[in-house]
Formats: structure tokens, C-alpha cells, sequence
């Protein structure tokens, strides 16, 4: 008997030793190279501190590849553990202990019911989940308008007041309690407070939701969207060391073009010709504000250069999150608020392992502990960000991604100026004329997709209906 349950238990015992061993591995490499950074410096430094004393133009890169080893982390023994599952049939076997449980939803999701009726938003409208189809409104005009009031609101509130402070974290000092100033380094711990947060939220609401949508989608599937997530965050935080937010705020303009280029090669998307011509049209605006931008022409080439890559890299990152949460919608008909939750739960897992790797734990809550004004800043940031998110999904659930855009758009117009006033950043004619070209570009393809819709909805009205 006691064999028996020795070998009921061997592919549990193996699984945690996957686990385990990638904890050592981790301490091992964490180690090796803290030795080899280190130099003159002393040895019980952390491996995030020494990567931020190399030079400031090629830190971000011993940081990428640092956080990209901490990542592998977690993505190597969840693939060993799915090859070991396959191949043992260990789902199959009537041990249902936790980590059965845990394992079944991870790899195979919930099967027990058949398919829902799945909706999905185009990847133009940067979020899956809703259709572009006329929703039949069974409010009131003033309701309406207090739902739309509410939804503008919102956005604006939320997403300004994360812009602002995102600029003022990652660019700004801090003084501390014997007056001393000092700049937060680690973006990555900005990543992993928000995603944190916005996963709790997430949890919150799918605890009180009355009605939720079963879920079926194996967990698994989330890491990939999470992983894109997190990076294009990462690299959205670091890009602020290079360039300005306005800057950064126009190049989330050409999101479009990426987001275009891999609708193609993921989904086989079509375009419309008027779509290409915006995407154009925004890259233009683009290209005349970094031009026109003074404070750029002040800084090195490498800055720029870095800068352009960061951005470039966020860009390529954003667009692939966006497409892959919409072929999820599409095979698994989850709803927005299951996908928020599983995207952060691995987005938390994922910078979690990094964080831990480098000490980048001990060195945020130390400066969190001299800075107390750092911590409000960060508080209210991922508070910002959470409530944003729930924002997005509310937004396209009641009035569709059409609305969202033109108030994301007023949004994005209204950080500029925001910022330039803030921080003093100035922007000559050539980048103010570039500034208008992305907004013209962005409101001329939104008035497109209207009249497009349009269009088609008075070709299926016209359509002779065969008699029964």
C-alpha cells in the first residue's frame, strides 16, 4: 500500500522538483552574475544596483537581458511540466489533489461545457472582446448621455492622472527625510504594482459579478498576451529616460501601423484602403514632431537612437497583446474582465521571478521607505491603472470601440499639453503641424469606419428578403 501511494504521489514529487529546480537556478545565476558585476563594489549589493551603475546609454539592455532570463524562468519549467503532463497522461488519473486541480486549468482549461457564442472586436480598435455591430439601446437619450458622461469621465481622469505620474516617477527626484534627492530606477517594479493590483481588482469584480461567464480557456494561453503585456510596458517605462512624453504619447499614435502588420501575419487581417492611408498619414505627423522636437536635437545620438528602439520595441509588443487577446475572444469566448484577470495573474508571476532575481524588491521598498511621496505617487498610479482598464472594458461594452477611440484620441491630446505645461517641455511649429497631422489622421479614420458601417448597414436593409 505505502508503495502504491509513493507512486500516486512520483509525478506530483516531479512536477514541484521542476518548481524547485528552477528557484536554485535562479539563486545560482542571480549569484554568478552579482560576482561579476561587482568589481570595487561590495559584494552584498543587488544585482538591480549594479546593473544601474554600468553606463546609463547600455544599462537598459544588461536590464532587458536580465529580466528576460527571469522570465524564462517561469515560461521553462511550465513547459517542461506540459511536456511531462503529456507524455505521463497525468491529467487523466483520478488524483485530485490541488496541484491536480491547479495543473488541469493551466494546461486544459474548463471543457466541461460546450462553446459560448463568441463576440470580438477588430484589431484597429486595439481591444478584443465587443463587435462594432449597432447595439440596441434600451436607455433613455438622458441616460445615455449620463452613461457617456461617466465613460469620458473616467478616461480622462484615470489615464491622465497615470500619464502625469508615470512622467514624474521615472523622470523626476525624490527628496528624502534628510533632504537628499534621489531618481527611481526600477520601471519594472512600476510593471509589477500595477499589474498586481489590477489582477486583485480584476479578481474583485469577477467575485461580485451577479452573473459570470463561465471560463474555459486553459490559463496557459494568458502567459503569451501577459508576456507581450509586460514588455511593451517595460519598455514603454524605459523609453521615458530617452525621450519625452510627448513623444512617446505620439509614437502610441502609430500603434496603428504595428498593430496592422500583425493582424496580417497572425490573422490573414484585410484593410481598407483609407486605413492604410491614416497609418501613413500618422507616421508623417511622427516623423515632423520628433524633427520639430528642440529638446531632442539637444541629446546624443545614441539617446535618440535607444529612444526610437524602446519605442519601436513597445509598439511591436502592444500590437501583438492586442491580436493575440483577440484570437482568445475568438476560440474561447471569455469575457474582458476573465481576460484582465488572467493576463495580470501572469504578468504578476512574471516580473514577481525578476524582481526577486535582482533584489529589486529590497531596493523599491528601501526607496519606498526614505520617499514617502514616491509611494503615494506609486499608489495612486496603479490605482490609475486598474480603474482604467475596467474603464476600456465598460467603454466598448456600452457605446462600442468607435466611441473609446475619440475619447482616447482627446485623451492623448490632452496629455500633451498636460505635460508641456507640467514639465516644461517645448515643441517648435514643425511639431506642433506633425502633432496635428496624427490627430487629423486618427479622426479622419475614425469618421471613415463610420461611414463604412454606414454603408453597410443601408446594403443590408436594401437587401430583397426571400418570402417563406
Amino acid at each position: 500500500m505505502y508503495v502504491y501511494k509513493m507512486s500516486n504521489r512520483a509525478p506530483e514529487l516531479i512536477i514541484c522538483s521542476f518548481i524547485i529546480a528552477s528557484l536554485l537556478v535562479i539563486h545560482f545565476f542571480t549569484d554568478l552574475l552579482r560576482v561579476t558585476l561587482a568589481g570595487t563594489y561590495a559584494l552584498d549589493v543587488t544585482l538591480s544596483q549594479l546593473i544601474e551603475a554600468q553606463s546609463k546609454d547600455y544599462a537598459w539592455l544588461l536590464k532587458l537581458l536580465v529580466n528576460c532570463f527571469g522570465y524564462s524562468c517561469v515560461f521553462v519549467p511550465g513547459y517542461l511540466i506540459y511536456k511531462y503532463v503529456q507524455r505521463t497522461n497525468y491529467l487523466e488519473r483520478g488524483n485530485k489533489t490541488f496541484l491536480h486541480t491547479a495543473v488541469n486549468m493551466c494546461i486544459t482549461g474548463n471543457t466541461s461545457y460546450e462553446a459560448v457564442d463568441v463576440i470580438h472586436v477588430g484589431s484597429s480598435s486595439g481591444i478584443g472582446g465587443i463587435t462594432d455591430r449597432e447595439r440596441p439601446s434600451k436607455r433613455t437619450s438622458s441616460q445615455e448621455a449620463v452613461q457617456l458622461l461617466w465613460c469620458f469621465g473616467g478616461l480622462m481622469v484615470s489615464y491622465l492622472t497615470w500619464g502625469v505620474l508615470q512622467e514624474k516617477i521615472m523622470t523626476q527626484n525624490y527628496l528624502n527625510f534628510a533632504g537628499e534627492s534621489a531618481k527611481f530606477k526600477d520601471s519594472q517594479f512600476l510593471v509589477f504594482a500595477n499589474r498586481l493590483l489590477a489582477f486583485f481588482v480584476a479578481l474583485f469584480y469577477l467575485q461580485w459579478q451577479p452573473a459570470p461567464t463561465r471560463h474555459r480557456a486553459p490559463l496557459y494561453k494568458y502567459s503569451y498576451a501577459s508576456f507581450s503585456n509586460i514588455m511593451s510596458a517595460w519598455f514603454q517605462y524605459e523609453a521615458l529616460k530617452f525621450v519625452n512624453f510627448p513623444t512617446q504619447v505620439l509614437a502610441k499614435s502609430c500603434k496603428i501601423i504595428p498593430v496592422m502588420l500583425m493582424g496580417k501575419i497572425m490573422s490573414k487581417a484585410k484593410y481598407e484602403s483609407y486605413e492604410y492611408v491614416t497609418a501613413v498619414l500618422i507616421s508623417l505627423g511622427m516623423i515632423f514632431f520628433m524633427s520639430g522636437s528642440s529638446e531632442n536635437n539637444k541629446v546624443s545620438g545614441v539617446t535618440t537612437l535607444t529612444g526610437i528602439f524602446l519605442l519601436s520595441m513597445y509598439m511591436v509588443f502592444d500590437s501583438f497583446t492586442a491580436n493575440w487577446q483577440g484570437s482568445l475572444f475568438k476560440s474561447y469566448g471569455m469575457s474582458s474582465i476573465q481576460m484582465m484577470c488572467g493576463v495580470n495573474l501572469f504578468s504578476s508571476i512574471f516580473t514577481g521571478a525578476s524582481l526577486s532575481m535582482q533584489g529589486g524588491f529590497m531596493d523599491s521598498l528601501a526607496f519606498a521607505t526614505e520617499h514617502p511621496k514616491f509611494v503615494f505617487d506609486m499608489v495612486v498610479l496603479s490605482i490609475c491603472s486598474a480603474v482604467g482598464q475596467l474603464f476600456i472594458y465598460h467603454t466598448i461594452d456600452v457605446f462600442g470601440p468607435v466611441v473609446f477611440t475619440i475619447i482616447m484620441t482627446v485623451r492623448q491630446a490632452v496629455a500633451i499639453m498636460l505635460s508641456c505645461f507640467i514639465y516644461q517641455h517645448s515643441i517648435s511649429v514643425l511639431g506642433i503641424f506633425g502633432v496635428l497631422i496624427v490627430f487629423l489622421a486618427i479622426f479622419l479614420r475614425v469618421y471613415c469606419n463610420q461611414k463604412l458601417r454606414a454603408k453597410r448597414k443601408r446594403a443590408e436593409a436594401n437587401k430583397p428578403r426571400t418570402a417563406v
